[in-house]
């Protein structure tokens, strides 16, 4: 009732900022988990580990993002396990969301590679993200990085991006600096 009213009292004047209010209103967002640092679990100190449930959930609603998403997981593994048959299998995912804005966790060592497997995609804004440390984790960089890639996925124009670091880079211009531990633009 309340945002009828509103969305008709702002169309008599504004017909746009009426639009975009609406829009942000019914903005729902796909988040596809693939594994990586972000949602392993460590069994010991020889660095045995699993691929846990997806922690984005949790996360999310500690944060209290109160905005409609939805979390589906893909794969769990490792990036560096992820073969160019389940890059098309992230891709068709993508391109099969109702929703226009994705994220997607991802390990980060081959981030870079499903991000360029994705940009002939139209009409949505996608935004991948992920962890150099665990979620479950006491000090991890997740957190962070959820919030963070969800800001940017509602605030982007379409296209693809990386949201690491503390930054948001395009595919086309971002590597992963190993020695640094972070991400960069490439120029």
């Amino acid at each position: 009732m309340l945002i009828s009213y509103f969305y008709e009292e702002l169309q008599s004047r504004h017909n746009n900022i009426a639009l975009i209010v609406l829009e942000y209103i019914n903005m729902k967002v796909a988040i596809l988990t693939t594994g990586g640092t972000f949602d392993k679990v460590y069994f010991d100190a020889n660095s045995e580990y699993s691929i846990g449930e997806p922690c984005i959930s949790s996360i999310l609603d500690e944060g209290n993002v109160t905005s409609d998403y939805r979390v589906q997981s893909i794969l769990k593994k490792d990036s560096l396990d992820i073969t160019q048959e389940e890059r098309e299998i992230i891709k068709n995912a993508v391109k099969n969301c109702e929703e226009d804005k994705i994220i997607i966790t991802h390990g980060t060592d081959t981030m870079i590679e499903t991000a360029k497997c994705l940009e002939n995609i139209e009409n949505k804004t996608i935004v991948l993200t992920g962890s150099m440390q665990p979620a479950r984790f006491r000090k991890t960089d997740a957190i962070f990085n959820s919030g963070f890639a969800y800001a940017a996925a509602v605030s982007l124009e379409n296209g693809v991006y990386i949201a690491m670091s503390g930054r948001v880079f395009r595919s086309d211009n971002v590597r992963k600096n190993i020695d640094l531990g972070k991400f960069e633009n490439k120029t």
